[in-house]
């Protein structure tokens, strides 16, 4: 089960990593992040430590690059989603 506030940010903001909608309702979001197994995290650290055990090549990137790679959604709560294209 995802915080409301991912499944709304992803919903809205989809577009970032997807050429088209893979959700048109907030069903449908929660129900794509469940698929993809999308995982939310608080801090910047720990999307770092994530997309590095995923093998991402992440090495050099800044804070802010991080925080602007298509696959991190910044939340309003001030935590990130990572949804795995």
């Amino acid at each position: 089960m995802y915080k409301k506030e991912s499944v709304e940010t992803f919903l809205k903001e989809q577009s970032r990593l997807y050429d088209e909608p893979v959700a048109e309702s907030y069903e449908e979001a929660e129900e794509f992040l469940e698929d993809c197994m999308a995982v939310e995290v608080k801090t910047l650290k720990e999307v770092r430590r994530y997309l590095d055990e995923a093998g991402a090549d992440i090495e050099g990137m800044t804070d802010e690059e991080l925080k602007e790679a298509s696959e991190v959604f910044a939340l309003p709560s001030g935590g990130y989603l990572i949804v795995e294209g």
